[in-house]
């Protein structure tokens, strides 16, 4: 076990947000996801491991926090810059202060080594190898490779190392802060929605290194695919209740399932059964001659462990019934060589887009995605060509900004001053279908949380009755049961949507298309996300002279079975390439091991050089099955 909490209770004034709870990490590796609704008490879970709650005492139980050996324990919003004329690579690196401090002391060491004599000899050789087998397991020699890789994959270049921390964004700081916290590598990692404003590729590369992480991570997220694909164990916030599962969230979702109705059918059998036994003691209670029997029937009831009836699912959401005030025709819009930007062009798009699909717009962070839905609803100009909406289009826009919407208004009356021509009950029963009841209603705006105020903004959009729903990150502040609840939604809308969204579960349940936007130019794909994926993991595998020349917003055209053929291929050459690296890395393991215990042979003691050739090898060996096992990484 590296860390426990055990009856654990937290209470902010006269509320109790977490009662009675347990909490563990079982082992050192170990992948943990925290979920529940928005407020049940995630966040503060994480702050009680990071040490910024205290634990309340409660009567009867002592709450305790049990850590052997004191694991380290990084957490985001510990890490802060203190100097924003830093540069990254001078803050980045206090990482990496003891990494540093072992090679200069291993630099040190070589001559000394080549001078000293005797026992002096000896304890240098040992000091050698037992720091070099330090640095090597702390990384030492790839430390700079890993450092770049995150770099590049959080949307920096190489050359954003010289720049000083002032020069960047608020949300720029916090993913530096984000690659600071994974480099320090603590045992026990705390992310609090760590795929928030992340694009797709930076996402996919979190989950590979999340997956090969040594150490424990607790995760916070509402991203159901990222929990999927990393995850070993789930702890459900429901109520104030904490409860364990194994597995990942798709695993939680059906254990949750399962216990709930064996508990509901084990609590109904024993409530029958209680009442079968109540009804012979009515009958007979009066009987002199069955007075034993009643007695025992009651002892029996007495004697029960009661199962209690399982607590409904907290599936409590928004609702609204989102149907079009008028009909579009056929073509809902048209674009031809539109080129979108600032100061320099962004994408150049061609699309012809048709009532009822549904388009999800993807691509990483900066290439223009929320520029073209800001085009498209005449927030911005186009740098060129041209773009025209259909019949009868009325477009209903969400803005991520919304979700920082302020305002000294009520709740009530922000809507109200939308739609002045509702009653006052009209417009409580709109609020309320979205969440809003009772006093709830005469909060200020400005007091609302992101995803309080994107439920309002999607209130007011959707009353209006559009048939044309663009979305920018509708989802950004939403719990799984909002993504669902709008997935839901927005599946059925008869209208037309275009959306922009890096929840990669949300994209597959919604999207009928998908374009793509990248630097080499933008890509309509006219199917979902699972053949969407399947489609670029083939020309991702194809040789080089297989490579598809389709030029940008070609639709590809693939027949099912040929699909079907060119992926048994694919399996198949993949299977081979898994193969003969799994040999190679067994081989590179095998001599790394002989080279060890050539380095540990008594007669080379004292033979500095030969020590020095052996670990050279040995490094080169260790770099090499790194590289071969990050292959097999990609292959499997």
């Amino acid at each position: 076990m590296l860390y426990q909490i055990k009856d654990g209770r937290v209470m902010f004034a006269a509320d109790t947000v977490l009662s009675d709870f347990d909490f563990e990490v079982r082992n050192k590796n170990e992948k943990i996801a925290v979920v529940g609704r928005n407020g049940a008490g995630k966040t503060t879970l994480l702050k009680v491991i990071a040490g910024e709650v205290e634990l309340t005492k409660q009567d009867g139980k002592e709450p305790s926090i049990t850590a052997p050996g004191n694991p380290v324990i990084g957490y985001l919003r510990q890490i802060t810059f203190e100097d924003l004329s830093a540069t990254v690579d001078e803050e980045i690196s206090k990482v990496f202060a003891d990494l540093l401090a072992e090679r200069d002391r291993l630099e040190e060491l070589v001559p000394l080594m080549e001078k000293a004599e005797g026992e002096e000899a000896a304890r240098l050789a040992k000091e050698y190898t037992q720091l070099m087998d330090d640095f090597r397991d702390r990384g030492g020699y790839y430390y700079k490779k890993e450092y770049d890789a995150m770099l590049t994959s959080f949307g920096f270049s190489l050359e954003d190392k010289e720049k000083h921390l002032s020069e960047f964004s608020g949300g720029q700081l916090t993913k530096l802060a984000f690659i600071k916290l994974l480099l320090s590598k603590p045992d026990i990692l705390l992310l609090d929605e760590p795929t928030n404003h992340l694009d797709m590729r930076a996402i996919s590369w979190l989950e590979d290194y999340l997956r090969s992480y040594s150490r424990a991570v607790v995760i916070v997220s509402h991203d159901r695919m990222f929990l999927d694909r990393i995850v070993n164990t789930v702890y459900e916030i429901s109520y104030g209740v904490v409860t364990r599962f194994s597995g990942n969230y798709t695993d939680y979702v059906s254990e949750k399932k399962l216990r709930y109705e064996k508990q509901l059918s084990e609590h109904i059998a024993q409530q029958k059964e209680i009442k079968r036994l109540m009804e012979l003691v009515e009958r007979f209670k009066n009987k002199p001659s069955k007075v034993a029997m009643t007695r025992s029937k009651l002892k029996q009831i007495e004697h029960m462990e009661l199962v209690a009836r399982p607590a409904d699912f907290d599936t409590k959401s928004f609702s609204a019934a989102l149907n079009p005030k008028l009909e579009t025709g056929k073509d809902v819009l048209y674009i031809k060589d539109l080129v979108v930007g600032y100061d320099k062009p962004l994408a150049t798009i061609n699309l012809d887009l048709k009532k009822g699909q549904r388009l999800a717009v993807i691509g990483d962070n900066g290439i223009g995605k929320s520029t073209l839905l800001k085009t498209l609803v005449g927030d911005m100009p186009q740098l060129s060509g041209d773009f025209r909406f259909g019949t009868n289009v009325q477009i209903g826009y969400f803005d991520q900004r919304m979700a920082m919407y302020t305002s000294d208004k009520t709740v009530i009356n922000d809507f109200w001053d939308e739609y002045p021509t509702l009653t006052e009950t009209e417009v409580r029963n709109r609020l309320g279908a979205f969440l809003f009841t009772s006093d709830e209603v005469f909060k200020e705006v400005s007091m609302l949380s992101g995803g309080e105020r994107v439920r309002l903004s999607l209130c007011k959009i959707f009353y209006a009755g559009p048939n044309v729903l663009i979305l920018d990150e509708p989802t950004n502040h939403m719990d799984m049961i909002g993504k669902e609840t709008l997935e839901a939604m927005l599946s059925g809308f008869p209208g037309t949507v275009i959306f922009v969204s890096h929840d990669r579960y949300f994209v597959k349940k919604v999207a009928t298309q998908i374009m793509e936007m990248s630097e080499d130019g933008v890509r309509l794909y006219p199917f979902g996300y699972d053949d969407y994926i399947e489609k670029k993991q083939m020309q991702a595998d194809a040789p080089s002279g297989e490579k598809e020349k389709e030029a940008p917003d070609k639709e590809p055209e693939v027949s099912a079975s040929q699909a079907a053929r060119l992926a048994a291929k694919e399996a198949e050459r993949c299977e081979r390439r898994r193969q003969k690296l799994e040999e190679k890395i067994e081989q590179l393991e095998s001599r790394i091991g002989e080279l060890k215990e050539e380095m540990g042979r008594p007669e080379y003691a004292s033979m500095y050089s030969k020590l020095t050739e052996i670990q050279e090898e040995i490094d080169r060996t260790e770099e090499e099955l790194l590289s071969t096992m990050e292959l097999w990484e990609e292959n499997s």
